[in-house]
């Protein structure tokens, strides 16, 4: 059986059904196999950390040799339900011997009281372990893919993580901090942690984006989203002075190029849903505009048009060509770039 979809997902690790022998849990991000893992340990057996009720075990192992078989055939010395649990990176041959100790365990041949856990990286679909914890039909395999984490997935472990701390953001503090967040789960945490931290727990504060200017700081993609602002809003010296910040940040020039890229875009699709009868404002926010840059992204969508935008796109894609060819002046081509876009915008009255 696989569980793909979150509410299925927490059902099934705050009360596994009774006929349930073994799970797999698998993904890109460790840091979420791990955490849904620790979960279902802490239900699969009464004492999750007690070595006599639990074995821990890795792929060196179980290569080559029977420990999967016999502690998956081994009793509870205390009493109760045993929990192996085995964490797995890629090797092939741990693969095999993990599904064949999980094809025996599920036909009752081992210990059928034991609960076989899994934590596995990113399973391609020839893993034998997946495909035979995926065919069980019986209900005794759960699979469960972990994938990276949406946005409202972020932003909802950021509310939780910061509501234990009895702090808080407003909306608009919650989305610029979740732009800035990693959508690894183990740094996210860790960041959370941090901001909790810089709030104050237990204080009850409820920080506004300007509260959290200070904890965020300046990064290499703002002055480099500022610097396309700039550009496209007729502003030349800022521009060129955004882009130059940003590289002495660390930022090289093809990042630039796509930061403006990425600017065009928005402004296209802006004026592509307001075309379509949306109001300029919610098509703004429909193409992801923060809501601080806002008001100067709707003066640019005034005085840009769509043709005059399909105009511009083809010196961005050279600029992009440009600055990935071996030996360019990257820095150049890029500031190249900014300054004629904000030539463009100043003749347009920008």
């Amino acid at each position: 059986m696989i569980l793909s979809k979150r509410p299925d997902i927490e059902r099934f690790l705050a009360s596994p059904p009774a006929e349930a022998r073994a799970a797999v849990i698998y993904g890109r991000d460790r840091a979420i196999v791990r955490e849904r893992a620790n979960a279902l340990a802490a239900k699969a057996t009464q004492r999750p950390d007690d070595p006599f009720d639990v074995a821990l075990l890795t792929e060196s192992d179980i290569d080559g040799g029977p420990r999967l078989f016999d502690e998956l055939s081994a009793m509870s010395m205390m009493g109760g339900r045993r929990l192996v649990r085995l964490r797995l990176d890629d090797k092939p041959s741990a693969d095999k011997a993990a599904a064949e100790a999980l094809k025996a365990h599920l036909e009752g041949e081992l210990n059928p009281d034991a609960f076989f856990l899994v934590e596995a990286g990113a399973l391609g679909r020839d893993s034998a372990l997946r495909k035979a914890a995926e065919t069980e039909k019986r209900g005794m395999a759960v699979v469960i893919p972990c994938y990276e984490d949406e946005t409202g997935d972020v932003a909802r472990l950021v509310r939780e993580g910061l509501a234990k701390d009895k702090v808080n953001l407003t909306a608009d503090a919650l989305e610029l901090f979740v732009r800035r967040l990693p959508h690894e789960r183990g740094v996210a945490r860790q960041e959370i942690e941090r901001l909790a931290l810089y709030l104050g727990p237990g204080s009850g504060t409820t920080a506004s984006p300007a509260d959290l200017e200070d904890f965020l700081g300046v990064e290499p993609e703002a002055s480099l989203a500022d610097a396309a602002s700039d550009a496209f809003g007729g502003r030349m010296a800022a521009a060129q002075a955004g882009l130059r910040r940003a590289a002495a940040e660390g930022e090289g020039g093809p990042a630039a190029v796509r930061a403006m890229g990425m600017h065009l875009g928005r402004l296209r699709r802006t004026l592509t849903l307001a075309g379509s009868g949306a109001g300029l404002q919610e098509a703004a926010k429909a193409s992801g505009v923060f809501w601080k840059n806002e008001r100067e992204f709707l003066r640019q969508a005034r005085g840009w048009s769509l043709p005059l935008l399909d105009e511009l796109q083809p010196e961005v894609l050279s600029a992009d060509r440009a600055c990935k060819t071996s030996g360019s002046p990257d820095h150049l081509i890029a500031e190249r770039l900014a300054l004629t876009i904000a030539g463009r915008a100043r003749r347009l009255g920008l």
